[in-house]
């Protein structure tokens, strides 16, 4: 019955995941065209939110493809994305003041931004190979992989977890830097939010996927004890 349960929440998880996707796509689309008053590009405006909180050792550079847009705390740099760079939109200005928020994060020594960036390399890792090696050790039946595998994955899940509060902590930033300096207006910041709560729905359907796919894991592994 474990299985079933598991395997059907599996299932819900990522129709959520897949909702949350159509979601920040929908809105990302519906802003991009809705102009601002400022009438200012999004590489323009970060730069000049970045600056006026006196950070300025990064580089803007443009990226191809579409919603790729991030921050590399490795080089200080934010890359916005095509449609993003040179747009003056709603939903330009809020995803570049957004990955500004992640440079502040890192000037200003936020811990949980720190905390992630140190699992990187063993996510970057366990991810890929923590189920397959709990695999490999349920049909070998050899528990020190299994464990193995389940720790790597919850390296993982708790990588996405500490990810949430990365994440709105950067868009709450966007926000405040935003309507400070004036580059957006009462009804610019209502679109701004919806773009950006789209957005964090993704981060927090795949931290719902992680946990649940941990717990299935942790469940499968209890079953061969039996």
């Amino acid at each position: 019955m474990y299985f079933d349960t598991w395997t059907l929440l599996m299932l819900v998880a990522l129709g959520l995941g897949l909702f949350a996707q159509s979601r920040v796509k929908s809105a990302y689309t519906k802003y991009l065209k809705v102009p601002t008053q400022a009438g200012m590009s999004a590489a323009q405006v970060a730069e000049n939110i970045l600056r006026e909180q006196g950070n300025t050792a990064l580089s803007i550079k443009p990226i191809p493809g579409t919603l790729t847009d991030h921050y590399d705390p490795r080089d200080n740099t934010l890359g916005l994305s095509e449609g993003v760079f040179n747009s003056s939109s709603v939903a330009a200005l809020g995803i570049a003041a957004h990955e500004a928020g992640h440079a502040m994060q890192k000037k200003e020594g936020y811990s949980l931004l720190a905390l992630r960036g140190i699992l990187v390399p063993v996510v970057s890792i366990g991810s890929n190979l923590s189920v397959p090696i709990v695999i490999a050790g349920l049909a070998l039946s050899i528990r020190p992989l299994i464990t193995v595998g389940i720790i790597l994955f919850a390296v993982a899940v708790v990588f996405a977890l500490i990810t949430l509060p990365v994440e709105f902590n950067a868009s709450a930033r966007a926000i405040r830097m935003l309507t400070a300096g004036g580059y957006i207006t009462v009804s610019e910041e209502a679109g701004v939010r919806k773009v950006l709560n789209a957005a964090a729905m993704t981060y927090v359907a795949s931290a719902i996927g992680a946990v649940v796919q941990l717990m299935r894991l942790i469940m499968l592994s209890r079953s061969r004890d039996d």
